[in-house]
């Protein structure tokens, strides 16, 4: 898949619900008039070990000199847990944090959604800024004001809403990652695509596998996509539950590696719900087989497949009960009648979804 530079001087800001997304350097620029305008008694950079080591230097460069204190917190996903927060709660406390501090999340999804589960609660309640340093958090996680952390191996079960001040979207940070980290954004990008937009879908599926992600205009159209649902529903009292397209399995398929000697990243799981989710549709609501096989196609050509025995299927059935969707006691999909069709709260027979496994497997 490639995707040429476009030039970031075309890139205006993105209008959320009580702040903007900014690009490049005019994010940078915004930034240093913010913090100039606000008398903040306190600046915290909340970092982990990967971006204080790698994306840290690159930031202030970027910025004018500014007062600042480093709040740290551990990497990976399996650090995402209310320990952590207690940790920097006391950190916080003990660096002289008071209402009127702002916390900048210089990191990944699991640096944005911590720090802004401590932004939102830290003395009821303190600035924070989002600046994401994966492809994965700035198509998704640092956009529409969710908070959170896992409670076990369970993901995301405690939260809040809480938007940020503003969000800054730079593809200069994706220099530090890896393939497979970039490859686990990307499984949003296509997601967004098969919920709303035939055109970007088809777009995506016509491209090859020569993945280069320096094209902000393929970032942003992402972006704006779930920037556009959110605003319709914040609160995914219906519009925004079509973001967890793949998410009801892929969630369930993550957790289940979590304690697993085999770790799946977030992308890796939630490509993997996409193509059971996409099947379910198939049967359910007549979606296309020829796109159905077009998306498995698509995720195979980018992600490892990964094999699953029966013991694997119904232990990862069993998770589907924790899912945040569910109510009333009931598990419920999103589903899709087409590209850009969503249909919501869909209760699906455990013999269809080992069906789907099969689907994916074969």
């Amino acid at each position: 898949m490639l995707f040429c530079k476009t030039s970031t001087s075309l890139m205006k800001e993105i209008k959320a619900n009580n702040y903007s997304i900014y690009f490049s350097s005019s994010g940078y620029r915004e930034l240093d008039l913010f913090i100039k305008a606000n008398n903040y008694s306190q600046i915290f950079i909340h970092l982990d070990d990967n971006t204080k080591k790698h994306c840290l230097e690159v930031f202030l460069k970027q910025i004018q000199k500014f007062n600042f204190k480093k709040i740290l917190s551990k990497p990976g996903e399996k650090n995402k847990n209310i320990q952590s927060c207690v940790q920097l709660w006391d950190k916080l406390s003990l660096l002289s944090g008071d209402r009127k501090s702002l916390i900048l999340n210089l990191g990944g999804g699991v640096v944005g959604d911590m720090g802004g589960f401590i932004a939102s609660t830290f003395k009821r309640g303190i600035d924070y800024i989002n600046i994401p340093t994966t492809l994965l958090s700035m198509v998704d996680a640092s956009i529409g004001g969710k908070t959170g952390i896992d409670l076990g191996i369970l993901k995301n079960q405690i939260g809040t809403f809480y938007d940020p001040k503003m969000v800054i979207v730079d593809p200069l940070y994706l220099e530090t990652l890896n393939k497979n980290e970039l490859i686990s954004g990307y499984a949003e990008i296509f997601k967004h695509s098969i919920i709303s937009s035939s055109e970007i879908f088809d777009k995506l599926i016509s491209t090859n596998t020569d993945i280069n992600f320096n094209n902000l205009q393929t970032i942003r159209d992402s972006i704006k996509i779930k920037n556009e649902i959110v605003l319709v529903d914040k609160k995914e009292n219906k519009e925004r539950k079509a973001l967890n397209f793949g998410h009801t399995l892929g969630h369930a398929i993550e957790s289940y590696f979590l304690d697993s000697k085999t770790r799946l990243l977030h992308g890796e799981a939630i490509a993997i719900g996409i193509v059971l989710a996409s099947h379910i549709s198939s049967k359910l609501f007549g979606f296309s087989s020829q796109k159905l096989n077009s998306i498995k196609s698509h995720i195979l050509s980018i992600y490892n497949k990964v094999l699953f025995n029966k013991n694997d299927i119904d232990r990862i059935i069993k998770l589907l009960v924790h899912d945040k969707k569910n109510s009333h006691g009931k598990i419920n999909f999103i589903l899709i009648k087409d590209i850009g069709k969503p249909v919501y709260d869909i209760e699906v027979d455990n013999n269809l979804i080992i069906e789907a496994f099969k689907y994916y497997s074969i």
